[in-house]
Formats: C-alpha cells, structure tokens, sequence
C-alpha cells in the first residue's frame, strides 16, 4: 500500500472515533493500537473496550453505543 493512502486510511478510521463524544486523538489512538483496528472496536465487548488505557466503563458503553449507530436515535 502506498505511504498516502495508507495516511488516507488511517485518517478515515480515527476521525470516526473522533466523532464520539469523549474520545480525542490520543484515547483514538490508543483504542487503533490496543484492538488492531475499528472493525475490531467494533466488534469487540464494552469489557474489552473498558481495558483500553484511558478508557473507563462508562466511555467504552459510549462508543459501543456510537459505533453501534444507537447514538443518534431519537435526535431531530
């Protein structure tokens, strides 16, 4: 893969984690490197998401929640 679409990629995956409330470049960072990708946070349980440096229980039910689209029902 190119060293720009590599960029691309990377790029892609971390501004969706930047999007939920509570986690910033460096707890994105951290949940890229701890779980291997966003597919795999995706995946992953919110206990496995909760032993990710930084992150607590209460933020890894918030992603889980966002990346599972539940976030945004019921907002106009």
């Amino acid at each position: 893969m190119t060293y720009h679409r590599k960029r691309r990629t990377k790029a892609a995956f971390q501004s969706s984690l930047l999007e939920i409330p509570g986690v910033g470049r460096e707890r994105a960072r951290r949940l890229l490197k701890t779980l291997g990708s966003l597919a795999a946070v995706k995946a992953a349980p919110v206990e496995e998401i909760a032993q990710v440096p930084g992150v607590g229980e209460r933020l890894a039910h918030t992603i889980k929640e966002h990346l599972e689209g539940r976030a945004t029902e019921g907002r106009t």
